[in-house]
């Protein structure tokens, strides 16, 4: 028995040596580092673009409430003038 298990230690230790390939390992150091740098100013452009949009919405938003009429900012208003004549 301790043969058989000796055999089925050696087997697994070899499969864990025997790791797959993968396309990182495959690449020059260099040009991960490349990628890696290029997928960082992509998503640093990417959050830039949001808040400039979201910062574009909320000037828009503003400027629409400054220019409502009475009428509109009243109708709006959820108290119920009526009860105040």
């Amino acid at each position: 028995m301790d043969i058989n298990m000796k055999k089925k230690k050696q087997n697994i230790q070899a499969k864990k040596e025997d790791k797959p390939v993968t396309l990182g390992d495959m690449l020059n150091a260099d040009l991960l580092k490349q990628l890696k740098d290029q997928k960082q100013q992509l998503k640093e452009a990417e959050e830039k673009k949001q808040l400039e949009e979201e910062e574009r919405k909320r000037e828009e938003r503003r400027l629409r409430e400054k220019n409502k009429s009475f009428e509109e900012l009243l109708n709006e208003s959820p108290m119920d003038w009526k009860k105040f004549k």
